[in-house]
């Protein structure tokens, strides 16, 4: 199978990589905007050559779009309007606006809707990880509307992947990420924003930072040419799991301005009770 990836960064370089260990592709085809990331993906062999979009997209079987989630929006109707009967899929962590889009072309059903739940902070073709996607879970959404030809082969990629397949609506998939992973990067930029402000010195935050807070701050080195579309595009959610989030801080805010130790220790072990559900 000849597989076309659109943007070969981490995640794209990534999928490109196990692609081709799992023989699942024998010809891998890259585009990207960035001359940058297109030299540097043949460079290190994560794509077999690099062509115009309507090129690869021609001679490949399965289309596989890993771009920021607002360049999604423009990039797959084109997509879509180029295939005769290949298969689309996407990559990306919102899919309720991109779906609502393309909700009356007429080549939606060969397109599947995906998002593997991997990542890190790092971004660029250099960032590319091997074994990047065994034994997480992907989420595929609406797959219902795809043909299913398209959702079997999308179903088969993953699990040779690795994968943990789990099935979603759009709606609820955005939702759900919105609590799980975006508060966290907001979280992530908020800490480290307050500790840039706070502590002037920077030897110190090297010096005295701790593991905890290093895994804490981790998500915000991240790229913000990735997660500025993600937030303004699930804003909604965001804002409600953001709301929350702010409410609970609060209550630790009350805890410690009144010196209230019990309610302040009833908290952390009502907190205490993700362990059951993250070991």
């Amino acid at each position: 199978m000849t597989v076309a990836i659109i943007g070969v960064g981490l995640i794209g370089g990534s999928m490109a990589i196990a692609l081709k260990e799992k023989s699942i592709a024998q010809r891998i085809i890259g585009i990207d905007t960035s001359k940058e990331h297109a030299e540097k993906a043949m460079q290190i062999g994560l794509v077999d050559e690099i062509k115009t979009l309507e090129e690869a997209v021609k001679e490949s079987d399965l289309i596989v779009l890993s771009v920021p989630v607002d360049a999604v929006e423009n990039l797959l109707p084109k997509v879509l309007d180029l295939i005769d009967q290949q298969i689309v899929m996407d990559v990306g962590s919102i899919k309720e606006p991109i779906l609502e889009i393309i909700k009356d072309h007429p080549n939606k059903v060969r397109f599947v809707a995906t998002h593997p739940m991997w990542g890190t902070e790092y971004s660029g073709p250099q960032a590319a990880v091997r074994g990047a996607f065994e034994g997480k879970a992907t989420v595929i959404c609406e797959k219902e509307s795809s043909d299913e030809d398209a959702l079997q082969l999308v179903e088969d990629l993953y699990s040779k992947l690795g994968m943990q397949i789990v099935f979603m609506n759009a709606r609820e998939h955005d939702v759900h990420v919105a609590y799980v992973s975006h508060i966290s990067h907001i979280t992530s930029f908020a800490l480290a924003n307050t500790v840039l402000e706070k502590e002037k010195e920077e030897d110190a935050i090297f010096s005295l930072a701790s593991g905890g807070f290093e895994s804490t701050v981790r998500l915000a080195k991240s790229n913000p040419g990735m997660w500025v579309p993600i937030f303004m595009q699930n804003k909604d959610n965001v804002l409600d799991v953001l709301n929350e989030h702010i409410s609970q801080l609060r209550k630790f805010k009350a805890c410690l301005e009144k010196g209230n130790e019990e309610y302040l220790k009833e908290l952390i072990e009502n907190a205490n009770g993700i362990r059951k559900i993250i070991k």
